[in-house]
């Protein structure tokens, strides 16, 4: 799984890098000029690409325990997923804040995006908690495991709409 997943990261990275050079026209002077950009949104990349390619082994391991255990929810199954989220949650963050110099402040950029995922990452520890305890305790369902799929796509949609400017005043950036 080790390899598997930093072999995937290395592709993650080579992908997430690309750019491409776009002629953009001014409409009023009539002129062009050359600009180097991005393929990928980075809110959108490191939202798929990084986060999927980072937490690749505790997916595996959480796929395979749920298929072995007949869909029941014990071992390593969702552990996993919720351990390596926490880890990254409170220790990553820890280590971010530490590693700044005395003296110096940092500012979050993207306020909007980070309302978003911090948003979708206390529904996401509360919605297993409704999913495994409350609603078929000790059990995955099939119906619990789509939607909780589908919310994914609409994490993904909802932050590149932030990212895009629509909830800061408007103003769209290219």
């Amino acid at each position: 799984v080790a390899i598997i997943a930093d072999v995937f990261m290395s592709a993650i990275e080579k992908i997430t890098s690309k750019k491409k050079r776009v002629h953009e026209k001014d409409p009023i002077k009539g002129t062009g000029r050359w600009v180097t950009k991005t393929v990928w949104n980075p809110t959108v990349a490191n939202l798929t690409l990084m986060a999927l390619g980072s937490s690749a082994p505790e997916i595996l391991l959480n796929v395979i325990f749920i298929f072995a255990d007949g869909f029941f929810q014990e071992g390593l199954g969702p552990s996993t997923i919720v351990g390596s989220a926490a880890f990254n949650l409170f220790c990553i963050s820890a280590v971010c804040v530490m590693a700044i110099p005395t003296g110096e402040v940092r500012r979050i950029k993207e306020l909007s995006v980070y309302a978003v995922t911090a948003s979708f990452s206390i529904f996401a520890y509360v919605w297993l908690i409704i999913i495994l305890m409350v609603f078929s305790p000790n059990i995955v369902q099939i119906w619990e495991g789509v939607l909780t799929f589908l919310f994914f796509p609409v994490l993904v949609t909802v932050a590149f709409v932030a990212d895009r400017g629509y909830f800061s005043g408007g103003v769209v950036k290219e």
